[in-house]
């Protein structure tokens, strides 16, 4: 253990973290730039699974090259070898609530967060699940200070 003591904690314990991040692909894409920099945020706690969530050149039609079956498959892995679940639940998601509930029943800590839009409201889904952390947010800025705050805590 010797190598650790020349590193932060929190770089070393990066290598270990592993990040499962959710957000809307098919459901709409108008928030890949901000997945993007959330993804890197989160790339400074731990190793992201799912950094093709912020690629900004993946449309709603999604990885058109695998098949729904391959992305299932893949995907649920990924959430049960993951130690945490980021979701951005702003874009409403069929796929984002699914990896919710299923990381839910398995016992994942679960931190959502979202930005509260005019004329509309955080689903009570989510908003009333005691087992989620929501935390709002208005800029990147604040995602940056949200996931510092909560990787001090946890």
């Amino acid at each position: 253990m010797e190598i650790f003591r020349t590193f932060e904690p929190k770089l070393w314990y990066a290598y270990y973290m592993k990040i499962y991040f959710a957000g809307s692909i098919r459901g709409g894409r108008d928030d890949k730039e901000i997945y993007f920099a959330i993804i890197t945020e989160l790339g400074k706690y731990g190793t992201v699974l799912t950094e093709h969530v912020g690629d900004k050149k993946l449309s709603s039609q999604g990885e058109v090259t695998i098949t729904d079956k391959y992305i299932f498959d893949r995907d649920m892995s990924w959430v049960k070898e993951s130690d945490l679940i980021v979701a951005e639940i702003t874009t409403p998601s069929l796929g984002v609530g699914y990896e919710i509930g299923q990381a839910q029943s398995m016992g994942k800590p679960i931190l959502c967060i979202f930005r509260q839009t005019e004329g509309k409201r955080l689903s009570a889904m989510m908003a009333g699940n005691s087992n989620l952390k929501n935390l709002e947010y208005k800029t990147i800025e604040d995602i940056s200070r949200i996931l510092k705050e909560y990787f001090k805590r946890n």
